[in-house]
This record gives structure tokens, sequence and C-alpha cells, in this order.
């Protein structure tokens, strides 16, 4: 599991990168008084529920920078580890951070309704945002983020299924187009320094 992790990784890296440059030349054609139409290559449309049992979708947030993490609840290490390094980061930030909305997609939807959404995202930041939905919706937002997740079953136990997926945190604009991410091994401190950079642009 561990391997097929960092391949994902790896590809959803090269990814990123290329919708990284995407956005550069984009940003240098306007620039020069040039018109792109493409579209972006990371992000876009979705339609979810928070876990105030509110529908939301990437309008909601509109008018804020989103820190977008793909997990779920059952997660022993890695995304309990990445949850806390987007709490301390934003701590870190101050009265900066109230333009930022951190947000736990949950690609778990059989297990992790609104209502353990609730009770989960209280051990981290307050304005984090645990989002769920049908499979279906889920699908929808990972395939805009090009975010990799596939269900683990446990012969054993059925219900004590794991979910591999990627570990990776997508830094949004308040237009809710990309502007770059973050690997697991980031530290807040990492993070908060490179998020003040973003806020200032």
């Amino acid at each position: 599991m561990q391997k097929s992790r960092r391949l994902a990784g790896f590809v959803l890296a090269i990814i990123l990168a290329l919708a990284a440059g995407y956005f550069a030349l984009t940003n240098q054609r306007m620039d020069h008084g040039l018109v792109s139409s493409g579209t972006a290559l990371v992000g876009g449309p979705f339609h979810l529920t928070n876990q105030k049992g509110e529908a939301v979708t990437e309008k909601t947030y509109t008018g804020k920078f989103m820190m977008v993490f793909f997990g779920f609840s059952h997660c022993q290490d890695v995304c309990p580890t990445e949850l806390q390094v987007m709490t301390a980061a934003m701590q870190q930030l101050g009265s900066q951070a109230d333009q930022i909305v951190p947000i736990f997609v949950s690609i778990d939807p059989e297990r992790d309704t609104t209502t353990v959404m609730a009770d989960y995202v209280k051990a981290f930041d307050p304005r984090l945002q645990g989002l769920t939905g049908t499979p279906e919706q889920i699908a929808e937002i990972a395939r805009a983020y090009h975010a990799y997740y596939k269900k683990i079953p446990n012969e054993k136990t059925p219900s004590d299924y794991e979910m591999d997926h990627t570990s990776i945190i997508y830094i949004m604009r308040p237009d809710g187009s990309f502007i770059k991410h973050f690997n697991y091994t980031t530290d807040a401190k990492a993070l908060a320094d490179d998020l003040k950079k973003v806020l200032k642009t």
C-alpha cells in the first residue's frame, strides 16, 4: 500500500507541476496583453455536504483561499498528522488565517456521515470544514483535483477496510483556481511561511 501511495503521489506531483506551469504561462500571457482560454488542470465544480448538513459547492467559498486535503476519519496516521499541520499553520498565521478556509474532503462516504465528520473535525481548527457526500459526489471532486483513492478490503472484517489515498494539501485562490500544493513531508512552519507569501499576492 505504501508503494502504491508513493507512486500515486509521484504521478499527482507531476500533474500539479504541469498545472503550476500552465498558470505561470497563462499569467505571463495576460501580462503581455494576450488572451488565454485554457481550463484549469486542478480544481473545479463540486457538490458536497459539510459537517452541519449544509449543501456546499465551490462557490460557497468564493472570496476565500482554500486549503484542501483529501482523507478519511478512520485514517490512523497520515490524515490526523496532516490536519494537525494545517491547524498549526493556521494558528501561526494569526489574523491572516481568516482569509483561508481549511477543508477536509472525505474519500470514505460509506462511513464518514455528516455526524461522524462533525465529531471528527472538532479535534482540529474550528474553521475546518468537513465535507462528505455520495460516492458519485466524492468521485466528482476527486476527478477535479486529480486526487487518488482506493478502497482496500478487509476479508476478515469487511467493515474495517482501509482507504489508500494521496496525501497532498492543495492551495486554491479565492476564485477557485489552483496555486500550488504541499507534500506530506511539509511541516507547519514551512506551510505557514508559504501561505504568508501566497496571501500577499
